[in-house]
């Protein structure tokens, strides 16, 4: 009879141990969850940010291959691309390689320094009037 009952206490204290292990693995992910969300929250100005930077970069893509007259059919066959790589990167949902950059800049004529250079003066200008439209509020 004590052997029984020794046995009994024994999977009655597997299953608390079991159940305990199971509520600290439960609150463990749920810290985990909490902690990547704050990180992702935080992380919106960075976000916005790359998001102006991609839109300004494929602007100026466009602008440039408008001003030269060019279609994106025809700057994708130059660079070796499919056309559909070229809208997007006008579009802003994709970037340029680096040799697609600048193979760009040499195909518009103009130096991968100012093309960057250009994108990198839109971007602060653009923080200036977003800072200004700020105060009024």
């Amino acid at each position: 009879m004590s052997m029984m009952r020794f046995v009994t206490i024994g999977f009655v204290v597997l299953y608390v141990v079991f159940w305990i292990a199971v509520f600290v693995l439960a609150i463990y992910l749920l810290s985990l969850i909490i902690r990547a969300l704050k990180k992702y929250i935080n992380s919106g100005e960075v976000r916005k940010e790359k998001k102006v930077i991609r839109k300004s970069l494929g602007e100026l893509l466009k602008e440039n291959r408008l001003r030269c007259k060019m279609t994106q059919e025809f700057v994708a066959e130059t660079l070796g691309v499919s056309r559909q790589a070229v809208s997007k990167w006008e579009n802003g949902t994709a970037d340029p390689s680096t040799s697609n950059l600048l193979a760009l800049s040499r195909l518009f004529g103009i130096s991968a320094e100012e093309l960057l250079k250009s994108v990198n003066e839109e971007t602060k200008r653009e923080d200036r009037m977003e800072e200004g439209s700020g105060d009024g509020k």
